[in-house]
């Protein structure tokens, strides 16, 4: 898979720049008696380790389904992330552990002008190196791409300040070593932090991208005989692999091989256009005359008195049984139980002679 390929070109050349940045500025980090360089040093080592774990989770990710695993093993990806995480907060307890003992101690530290240079030079490697891999990390999807983009940027920046203190130390002679590096250390734990926020909310799973679910209805939505599209709901098994279902509402004359027609021709638009495997359920649109006209609009005037009420779909009206049914989307924060049970009741004693059943929806996706 050319993803697969992409994530672990892009890691080893990672792992490349991050081992030739250990080795220039833990060089310069220990001749100087510089403790700010030494743990930049350290932080570039734990971002080689952070792409050596993308590359072997990318491996594994990229297993084929098996009878144990049928969705396949896309989310290893997010563990991937986790782990990467993890290793960044350990870094980050680290260099605090050792900035508070370099400012206890007070021992300053001994740059030259070539040590500068170095540092320098490093400051542009990082910068440049962490847009592109965060811009590649975009591209394909992949968070653990983008978590060590990003972090790459951000270790730019702290060798850039790590190079100003280190020019106030030359000039002025004034030591800010241990605060600096206590600095460094808060930062790349909120770096850790936040990734690992990040990832724990897909393992646990997000609301779908909006526009990606404005798009993906309009799609279905464009095939002729079909009136709406409900109940959207996507699932996440991995960053490349999603599987959904949606309700479409068509005329209740349809015949089976008509819905079964449509029905494939929007699994496979869907699939084509946006990767995604969707199943395609149906609502009956009855006729907008006679009674059941008249009961939806009654329905429809007895919502508005419920703002916690987000959207009725799914109405059909079967004048012989004298049943109608409909479904709710209620907001999250609704007792959605009460709501519905309040409805019916109203609804029902307006109408009497009919039987009023209501499914309740989750708002899972705009």
């Amino acid at each position: 898979m050319e993803r697969e390929k992409t994530i672990v070109r892009t890691s080893i050349l990672g792992i490349l720049v991050n081992v030739v940045l250990v080795g220039f500025k833990a060089t310069v980090g220990f001749i100087a008696n510089s403790i700010a360089v030494i743990l930049d040093a350290v932080n570039n080592l734990s971002d080689a380790l952070s792409s050596v774990i993308t590359i072997i989770g990318t491996k594994l990710a990229g297993k084929k389904p098996d009878k144990k695993h049928p969705y396949g093993h896309g989310r290893i990806e997010y563990l991937t992330s986790v782990i990467i995480a993890v290793i960044i907060l350990i870094a980050g307890v680290a260099a605090m552990k050792e900035s508070v003992e370099k400012i206890i101690s007070g021992e300053e530290a001994n740059y030259s002008y070539l040590s500068l240079v170095i540092i320098s030079v490093a400051v542009i490697v990082k910068f440049v190196f962490g847009r592109y891999v965060k811009k590649v990390g975009r591209k394909i999807n992949s968070q653990a791409l983008t978590a060590s983009g990003a972090d790459a940027v951000m270790d730019s920046v702290l060798s850039l300040a790590t190079l100003v203190a280190a020019a106030v130390n030359m000039i002025w002679g004034i030591g800010v070593e241990g605060i600096l590096g206590a600095i460094i250390s808060l930062i790349i734990l909120k770096a850790g932090i936040e990734i690992l926020t990040e990832t724990l909310n897909s393992i646990i799973g997000t609301r779908a991208d909006k526009q990606l679910t404005e798009n993906l209805k309009a799609a279905v939505c464009s095939h002729e005989g079909v009136y709406g599209a409900y109940d959207l709901t996507l699932h996440n098994y991995g960053p490349t692999k999603i599987i959904g279902s949606v309700h479409i509402e068509v005329d209740d004359c349809m015949t089976a091989r008509e819905i079964h027609k449509l029905s494939r021709e929007i699994s496979t638009e869907v699939f084509m256009e946006f990767g995604i495997i969707l199943t395609v359920g149906v609502y009956a649109k009855g006729s907008a005359e006679g009674k059941s006209a008249e009961i939806k609009r009654d329905l429809e005037d007895l919502l508005k008195k419920y703002p916690e009420v987000l959207q009725m779909h799914g109405f059909y009206s079967d004048e012989n049984a004298k049943t109608v049914t409909f479904d709710l989307v209620t907001d999250f924060s609704a007792d959605a139980e009460d709501i519905r049970n309040k409805i019916v009741a109203e609804i029902s004693e307006k109408y009497p002679d009919y039987r009023f059943f209501t499914v309740l929806d989750s708002d899972f996706s705009d």
